[in-house]
């Protein structure tokens, strides 16, 4: 007869005892938001291949109030899902020069600044329209 292995008892909030426990599940919920705004998008592409008024059907239901709102939900959540990215960046993507390693902070610095090069690109050409 063998014993049952003890389990040590978890509650449910057990992301709320510590702020680096909360970040992470902010980080996992980012996802979910991150994944929910493709879906917006391919329902554009959808009625985009229906023809020119149901494309415009989709661009006024994008122009409500709740679908703002939504978009600004969406995009704080993209940010915050791309800054805990990037600061992440260095313990997953170590890197060696010879015997060096490379700085922590100058390898998610680059990722920052990749990220505000090609965001000004973007948003120039948005501009420029």
């Amino acid at each position: 007869m063998s014993r049952k292995p003890y389990v040590r008892p978890i509650p449910n909030t057990w992301w709320l005892q510590k702020p680096a426990y909360f970040i992470y599940m902010l980080r996992e919920l980012t996802s979910v938001a991150v994944a929910g705004y493709a879906v917006v998008l391919l329902v554009g592409l959808q009625r985009l291949s229906q023809g020119q008024a149901a494309y415009e059907g989709f661009l006024e239901a994008l122009t409500s109030p709740l679908a703002i709102a939504l978009h600004l939900v969406a995009f704080l959540f993209a940010v915050l899902h791309s800054v805990t990215f990037f600061k992440a960046a260095p313990a997953a993507l170590p890197v060696q020069i010879g015997e060096e390693k490379v700085a922590p902070g100058l390898i998610a610095g680059a990722h920052f600044g990749a990220w505000a090069v090609i965001s000004l690109v973007v948003a120039a050409l948005l501009v420029g329209r």
